[in-house]
């Protein structure tokens, strides 16, 4: 596959600006660098520099704190680029120096962690900096370049194995599941498990196995905690350093005036399908599984996501259920409106708004999201 044209691209471009810091923000293997190259490779050579933070002779140039290294750093340099800038002490100071003191530099650092980049540039860059994520292939990023037939033949395809970018170069679904198991192994958890004060590395893959298994139902961080034998508090820390490193997505219940709704529990979904499988090492065909309408619940959420973030939507994301059992997968909240949606695998199986919601809520519209129409939904 040639280089695919990101979401992201329009925005990028229009995010980098004269002595602001551009964040472009994403999971372990998701093509952030691919794509700072391929946008680098439309600049004259001489117009930036690039650093890697993960390379310590790269990190040692930045080390002196001066703006007199700093112009002897960038010269005549009009872009800075920094790739994996979470790992570089006190990057928050030094690039804060940077755009202060040099005038019209433009700056783009890339990171696959959320928590260490936001503690370490969020206070000195304020005012200073925009952020933008990006996230494994989307539908939307697919469809510039597929037809409808070759979207759905690769349907079963994506609800197994995600849509990491490399997976493109891998035909045989054997190779497929190999790289799956390396990226978690090797990659997707790098972020957390050398994050100071975790000290139960396999409680972190336990925790994810249990999640897995729980795709679109309440979770209760107390029923994780008595599972795994570690407190509530330290459950909660890993779910939001997972989330931070784009591993989990969190969804809170939604309530406005009933009493009777569900609002102290969270559902969590994968950002990846893959990753969510190769956590519970299930790879099998839809035909052969029990979980389909999970599996079809996690890939239509985390692709709304992608579409949602890719085209600058501001929306609010929830679930919402009744102590007595009516619910709705998905309930998004923009700018006042709520539009409800219930994700059904089989097109056959019929759907209608919960009773107490639509006289909650006679505004709100609802949807059946199914293989017919979910393209609409999702690009």
């Amino acid at each position: 596959m040639n280089f695919l044209n990101r979401g992201i691209t329009e925005l990028f471009n229009k995010r980098v600006l004269p002595n602001k810091v551009l964040i472009l923000l994403g999971a372990r293997r998701v093509g952030k660098t691919a794509f700072i190259k391929n946008y680098l490779s439309t600049i004259p050579k001489e117009d930036y520099l690039q650093l890697n933070g993960e390379d310590i002779q790269d990190a040692n140039l930045l080390k002196e704190r001066s703006v007199a290294n700093y112009n002897r750093l960038l010269g005549n340099t009009k872009l800075l680029v920094i790739d994996e800038a979470q790992n570089i002490p006190e990057i928050g100071l030094i690039l804060k120096l940077i755009v202060d003191s040099i005038d019209g530099i433009k700056v783009i650092v890339t990171g696959s962690s959320v928590f260490d980049l936001s503690n370490k540039l969020g206070e000195p860059l304020v005012g200073r900096k925009n952020t933008i994520y990006l996230f494994p292939f989307a539908q939307m990023e697919f469809s510039k370049q597929e037809n409808y037939k070759t979207t759905t033949s690769k349907l079963e395809e994506r609800m197994l194995f995600g849509s990491y970018p490399e997976l493109e170069q891998y035909p045989d679904w054997t190779d497929k599941i190999n790289y799956i198991k390396e990226i978690i192994n090797s990659y997707l958890l790098k972020d957390i498990l050398v994050f100071e004060g975790i000290k139960h590395s396999d409680k972190i893959y336990d925790l994810l196995r249990l999640i897995a298994f729980q795709v679109g139902k309440e979770v209760s961080v107390q029923e994780l905690a008595n599972n795994l034998q570690i407190s509530k508090n330290t459950v909660a820390n890993y779910l939001d350093l997972l989330t931070k490193v784009f591993i989990l997505h969190k969804v809170e219940g939604f309530s406005r005036n009933l009493r009777k709704e569900i609002t102290k529990s969270n559902r969590w979904y994968f950002y990846d399908n893959g990753i969510r499988n190769g956590i519970i090492n299930n790879f099998n065909r839809l035909e052969e599984r029990n979980d389909v309408g999970e599996l079809w619940e996690n890939y239509l959420v985390t692709e709304r996501i992608k579409f949602q973030n890719y085209n600058q939507k501001s929306v609010s994301n929830f679930f919402w259920r009744t102590y007595d059992q009516q619910e709705l997968d998905w309930l998004e909240e923009e700018n006042g409106k709520l539009s409800g949606f219930e994700f059904k695998w089989n097109e056959n199986r019929k759907a209608k708004i919960p009773t107490a919601f639509a006289k909650a809520y006679p505004e709100a519209t609802f949807e059946v999201i199914n293989k017919q129409n979910y393209l609409e939904f999702i690009q």
